[in-house]
């Protein structure tokens, strides 16, 4: 549960976290996908990033937009092409 401030209303409201595990996976084989095209390994990505694509990969990590830029940068490419096969 995440817990937002409200600074209009001065109080704190709960929020759930989504998490659509259909989009997780295609968003895992498409990270997968473009980083086998490039010839990186799991190692070499962890290795540069600090980034631990091998979890990410399995699909069931909710992962922020942020962490996926990092990611899109990495592999040279950018979130609009990243989503085009979706």
């Amino acid at each position: 549960m995440i817990l937002i401030y409200s600074f209009c209303c001065q109080k704190t409201v709960a929020m759930t976290q989504i998490k659509d595990n259909t989009l997780l996976k295609k968003i895992a084989e498409r990270i997968k996908e473009l980083r086998t095209a490039k010839g990186i390994t799991q190692e070499v990505f962890y290795n540069d990033t600090n980034i631990h694509i091998a979890r990410i990969e399995r699909g069931n990590l909710n992962i922020s937009v942020s962490t996926l830029n990092a990611i899109c940068i990495y592999l040279e490419t950018n979130l609009s092409d990243f989503f085009k096969t979706f």
